[in-house]
């Protein structure tokens, strides 16, 4: 491990530090998870720090508060989209992660595979569904199976995999009710990794393997079957190029801090950019603390690192 992903500030260097969690988002349940581990850790490590369940009362609490800096830990719209991060800068408040315009577009599954896909980096074919007419034209040029996403959501919600016509509108339909853009993909059948990245330095990759159809929500935060591999099954040289495919992925995007990396790998080995999260999960099934502590990092020094990145970068 190289010893620049360790902090090495006085926990009392970061002064007042609002942890951010909760939110309005549907990925609201698993915030608060995030937030209170998070929170937990900083305390036990000495730093000042107290918890703000983001809600109407939100500014209030930022001008009444005593703040110098906010760890956020908020999924989702409303947090990981670079609004807080806008709110954050005009209130001159240092934040973790990644600043307004990647947040904003990593949030964005639309825009940062057409960014990919601009500087010839793999990502999936893809249409976008308004209508039923939609569906139709999609099944015709991308075959099936297919995966839809709604363009705005993380955690796997509104996914859904499909095998037919009927089955694609009927999905579009569902991820409908959680976002006004749907976006449609080629199905990569293959195995999936997660990549992070921690203060410029990519973490051990960690090869998913699960009984349902696809990682979804239940996979990620609820499942005692889905599995975990780290080492992830590559040999050195694969492993090497999707390491490298996760750093240009990220300086696509323009992350900063921390992010995490959704990848497919086809039969014919060929590695598939998914999605990249600025605000991944911080919970007891979370896979960053799990990439942390193989490059051998616990849980509380995986967040002085990232709170310390925010010392360096915003100071």
């Amino acid at each position: 491990m190289s010893v620049e992903l360790k902090s090495t500030l006085d926990p009392r260097a970061f002064g007042r530090v609002a942890v951010l969690y909760g939110g309005r988002s549907a990925e609201r349940e698993v915030s608060l998870k995030s937030g209170a581990m998070v929170l937990q850790a900083l305390q036990t490590a000495g730093v000042d720090a107290f918890g703000i369940d983001v809600g109407e009362d939100f500014l209030q609490r930022l001008l009444a508060e005593r703040i110098d800096r906010a760890f956020i830990v908020l999924h989702g719209r409303g947090g990981e989209d670079g609004s807080m991060q806008g709110l954050l800068e005009c209130a001159g408040i240092p934040y973790t992660g990644s600043g307004i315009l990647a947040s904003a577009l990593a949030m964005d599954k639309l825009r940062t595979k057409q960014v990919w896909h601009s500087l010839g980096l793999p990502t999936p074919r893809h249409a976008v569904l308004a209508n039923e007419s939609d569906c139709r034209s999609a099944a015709a040029e991308l075959g099936f199976p297919l995966i839809v996403k709604p363009a705005h959501e993380g955690s796997s919600i509104g996914m859904a995999k499909v095998t037919s016509v009927e089955e694609l509108i009927a999905a579009w339909q569902a991820a409908s009710s959680f976002d006004s853009q749907v976006l449609v993909e080629q199905w990569i059948n293959g195995p999936e990794f997660t990549i992070a990245m921690l203060r410029g330095q990519v973490l051990p990759p960690i090869g998913l393997g699960t009984p349902h159809s696809f990682y979804d929500y239940d996979a990620k935060y609820l499942a005692s079957d889905t599995q975990y591999r780290i080492p992830c099954g590559l040999d050195a040289a694969k492993e090497d190029e999707l390491k490298v495919l996760t750093a240009r992925a990220c300086e696509a995007v323009g992350t900063q801090g921390w992010a995490r990396v959704d990848v497919m790998q086809d039969s014919a080995g060929q590695f598939w950019l998914l999605e990249v999260n600025t605000v991944p999960g911080m919970t007891d099934h979370s896979l960053v603390p799990m990439a942390a502590r193989a490059a051998g990092l616990d849980f509380q020094q995986l967040v002085l690192a990232i709170l310390a990145d925010s010392v360096e970068a915003r100071g």
